[in-house]
């Protein structure tokens, strides 16, 4: 998965470097209790043995510090554990509570917490940031670029510069007051709405939004609005609580790690200072599975989440896109939303596969573990098993032979489509077209009736497709709304 996420430079070796040594693995219990038919089920239990077996692997030889992963099927947290170690020198051992800087994944909450403001009528996305903060006033590449709005600071559509300072440089975040002085003399990199731009300075001006329109922090808003009723007791804004892991720097090439004292994020809070473990984000994951109006543990309502996971803005080579808040992207036909982070000694992604409620959670303790990959590789395993074990059994309408009468060509004022069977079901071609090898499937409805299926939209896709017989012979096909006449068999 592409990570969306905070990266800084090569990290300068901060304290005592550790031993070359490859630490021994240590793997935690599991988080939580494998009591439901999913968690239980043989293949999702061989494919965690499957991905432990891989991922200690990679400890052992990629020599990393420690992982913690999660994986999630709709409202339960079918599987975590924590492999190696949360602190090397004490040999504290990775755990499912263990706490992470959650990086990058702070934006999603950025935007969670605008379009909760936004189902209150309080704002709306397409208001310019300059409404609430009359002092945004960035220097713009044309006079006609017009002003910046909500919505393009929360899909990277803003054209601001990705960063508000040397921080990643000097380790030394700025204070809200000097993003202020900053942004005074800041210039666009590109007009509003013109390409994807990735911006860690965009989701900082707009959790400065969130505090203006709600009065007060985006840190105590997080906890009133999303970690309260999401009960996530474990998550906390840019705090060394109890329980953080160490954090570690790049493998340098004597094998040693840097290890990484705890920096504040400052102003940037909102782009990357919040901290969560695995138990914790599964509860925010979960939600976006659920459905129904915002109230209670449903923190936004399914309309404001279906528009958060839908692409928004696409990076220019169409390879990945952002949502609101979420990145979105494609692996093995299927569509993922979620998102990276990486701060100093933290890397972390989800994977959240709508689809099949589905979702994965890796968090790390060092630059170069590349928690991507991990991420994909444990959706390909355990993730693929958890959606095959909890997917509703499919209601088949058998196949009925006499459905072959339905055969033949039908003729229509724009063109001819052919009904063709094959074994034990009907597809439906145009003639004169290159849809051969792709035909569109009339999945059956019961009682001679069918739903227009393929993989892509377009027509008549979903809806019903039904045939009118006379004197004992099908006349007329109807695709939806419309309808062609039967020529022949």
């Amino acid at each position: 998965m592409r990570r969306h996420c905070l990266h800084g430079p090569a990290i300068a070796l901060l304290a005592t470097l550790l031993s070359s040594a490859v630490p021994l693995i240590a793997s935690s219990a599991q988080g939580s209790p494998a009591t439901s038919s999913v968690a239980s089920d043989p293949d999702v239990l061989g494919a965690q043995r499957l991905f432990a077996a891989w991922i200690e692997g990679q400890i052992a030889y990629r020599g990393l510090p420690g992982v913690s992963v999660g994986v999630v099927s709709d409202q339960e947290l079918v599987w975590s554990k924590g492999f190696g170690f949360a602190d090397v020198k004490a040999k504290t051992p990775m755990s499912p509570a263990t706490k992470f800087r959650m990086a990058s994944h702070s934006k999603v909450f950025t935007a969670t917490a605008i379009m909760q403001l936004r189902e209150q009528g309080k704002l709306r996305l397409d208001d310019p940031v300059s409404k609430y903060l009359p002092w945004f006033k960035v220097k713009p590449t044309a006079d006609d670029d017009g002003e910046i709005t909500i919505e393009q600071l929360l899909t990277h559509s803003s054209g601001l510069p990705r960063e508000a300072g040397d921080h990643w440089t000097t380790n030394k975040f700025p204070t809200v007051d000097e993003i202020k002085a900053l942004v005074a003399h800041r210039q666009a990199a590109f007009p509003p709405a013109t390409r994807w731009k990735y911006s860690n300075l965009a989701y900082s001006i707009a959790g400065m939004v969130v505090e203006s329109v709600s009065g007060v922090s985006w840190a105590d808003y997080l906890q009133q609005h999303i970690f309260q009723p999401l009960s996530m007791t474990a998550s906390s804004v840019d705090k060394p609580v109890e329980g953080l892991t160490v954090g570690y720097g790049r493998r340098m090439p004597d094998g040693s790690r840097a290890i990484i004292p705890f920096i504040d994020a400052k102003g940037m809070g909102s782009a990357t200072g919040l901290t969560s473990n695995v138990e914790d984000m599964a509860k925010f994951v979960s939600a976006q599975f659920r459905k129904g109006p915002r109230g209670g543990r449903q923190i936004l309502s399914t309309g404001s989440l279906r528009e958060m996971h839908r692409v928004r803005s696409l990076d220019n080579n169409w390879t990945s896109g952002t949502g609101i808040g979420f990145g979105v992207n494609r692996f093995r036909d299927k569509t993922y939303v979620g998102h990276g982070g990486g701060y100093l000694g933290n890397t972390t992604q989800t994977m959240i596969q709508l689809d099949s409620k589905v979702a994965v959670i890796v968090l790390t303790n060092t630059n170069d573990s590349d928690p991507g990959g991990i991420a994909r590789q444990l959706m390909n395993t355990v993730g693929e098993a958890v959606a095959k074990a909890a997917a509703p059994k499919p209601v088949v309408v058998a196949w009925d032979p006499s459905w072959t009468r339905f055969a033949g060509l039908y003729r229509g004022d724009w063109g001819d489509q052919q009904i063709v069977a094959l074994k034990d079901r009907l597809v439906l071609i145009t003639p004169n077209g290159d849809n051969v090898d792709t035909p569109t499937t009339l999945e059956s409805l019961g009682g001679g009736r069918f739903r227009l299926m393929a993989a892509t939209g377009g027509g008549a896709i979903g809806e019903v497709v039904r045939f009118v017989e006379e004197n004992g012979q099908v006349v007329r096909m109807y695709v939806g709304d419309g309808y062609s006449q039967r020529v022949r068999n």
